[in-house]
């Protein structure tokens, strides 16, 4: 949300700059541009409508299969498993006794879920309010307790003897604080900049609302979602078939949940645009219902420009801020700062084609993904402000945030897994520490 209120002030001051006032408030930029809305990147958008079908029939055929009954569906036979029951059972594989086994079912698991849905929300709506009122505090709390955070998991993994995610999280904790590092001195830039953007957003109340119904949203997708990886979870597969299956349904929650967030980062950005652009919500040119209008262009022409960008822009962002951080801190090795600089300017082609300023011009101007990232990007080259964007990590501290909402969410579903199914405190964890980062 602040990214996107940041980014709309720049190009907002920049197009009221070049129309001049008579141009802007006669408002014929606005009918222009809205009679030239096409739909765009009409592919991606039936591809992510086609992924949300074929992915909510299997995790639903998953779920069903294992709730109420071992092996509701006969999906087993597939397998060639026969003799399956409830509880511990003598278990037949092809004509060999492999021995007793634990038969889970879907709500064996189903409730812990419910748990990192409930925690992942509370802590989604209060990071909202506190934002509000405390968002200096809130950003400091981000940036300087994940590495502790990260670091109390790895110790809690080690115990567990989960060394292999004990080293992870460890690793995690290492990175993260270098980062912090190499980025010190910006920090106070970052703060000035997310709270000017926090007091734009909170300044239209409406807006606020749209982002607590899209956590809405998101909850009864993860209804379905974590049913059918309950029933993933209990399935009668060995555990790397498993791990697999999690991974491409973490994949998929992962698209589903940056489709949204992105969906809320353009409808912010629609509806700040036309108030600076305007000069504020009670301006005699203000059209009328303006939040429907960037509602209705962000789920209709514009959503497949979204679902195109959200596949591509959260990785190449992370690993863009993670490039300028070791960049900044590598001194007089030539020859490790070759190969960074290599990467460096790698990313940074990458960041003309994905940007999350893209979706700024989406909002604005309905244009496709790709032309709106490159156009938000030479603008930034053509004024100046490029120098301004690399030096602002909101972004990061934004994410920093999030991450540290899916870990208390995971921390807290782990527990109770740990002493209710030891030996699947893993996978639980990790699939409701993602749950609780995509809502947060």
């Amino acid at each position: 949300m602040s990214d996107s209120s940041a980014s709309t002030t720049s190009i907002g001051e920049e197009e009221d700059g070049g129309r001049g006032g008579s141009e802007t408030s006669s408002g014929e930029p606005e009918r222009a541009a809205e009679s030239g809305r096409r739909w765009r990147d009409v592919f991606w958008l039936f591809v992510f409508l086609v992924h949300l079908l074929a992915f909510g029939f299997a995790l639903g055929l998953l779920g069903m299969n294992r709730f109420q009954e071992p092996d509701r569906l006969n999906i087993d036979r597939y397998r060639n498993i026969t003799g399956w029951g409830g509880g511990n059972r003598t278990v037949e594989f092809g004509d060999r006794t492999v021995g007793r086994v634990r038969v889970d079912l879907t709500e064996t698991f189903w409730p812990l879920y419910g748990l990192a849905g409930g925690v992942g929300t509370a802590l989604a709506w209060a990071w909202l309010v506190l934002l509000g009122s405390r968002a200096s505090q809130m950003m400091k709390l981000s940036v300087h307790i994940l590495t502790t955070f990260l670091a109390v998991v790895s110790v809690l993994c080690f115990w567990g003897e989960h060394f292999f995610w004990g080293v992870a999280f460890a690793v995690g904790a290492g990175l993260q604080f270098l980062y912090v590092m190499s980025v010190m001195d910006r920090i106070p830039f970052t703060m000035l900049v997310l709270q000017k953007a926090v007091k734009m957003v909170w300044e239209l109340p409406e807006v606020m609302r749209v982002a607590y119904a899209f956590v809405f949203v998101m909850l009864c997708w993860l209804v379905i979602w974590t049913f059918g990886v309950a029933g993933t979870i209990s399935f009668s597969a060995d555990d790397g078939a498993r791990w697999w299956l999690l991974v491409v349904f973490s994949v998929s929650l992962f698209w589903t949940g940056a489709v949204l967030c992105n969906t809320v980062h353009a409808i912010v950005s629609g509806m700040v645009f036309l108030v600076l652009i305007h000069g504020g919500r009670g301006a005699p040119s203000m059209p009328p219902k303006p939040l429907l209008k960037a509602l209705q262009y962000a789920l209709t022409t514009s959503f497949g420009s979204i679902c195109y960008g959200s596949l591509f822009t959260a990785a190449i962002r992370t690993l863009r801020w993670e490039i300028r951080g070791v960049r900044s801190k590598i001194g007089n090795n030539e020859c490790l700062l070759c190969c960074v600089d290599f990467l460096f300017h790698l990313v940074e082609t990458l960041v003309r084609f994905f940007n999350k300023y893209a979706y700024v011009q989406i909002a604005v101007n309905g244009k496709g993904f790709n032309h709106s990232a490159r156009d938000a990007w030479e603008l930034f080259q053509s004024t100046g402000v490029e120098a301004l964007v690399a030096y602002d990590c909101s972004g990061a501290v934004l994410l920093m945030g999030s991450i540290l909402g899916g870990l208390i969410t995971g921390t807290c579903t782990a527990i109770w897994t740990h002493f209710k199914r030891d030996d699947r405190v893993i996978m639980v964890g990790t699939t409701a520490m993602l749950i609780g980062m995509i809502l947060v």
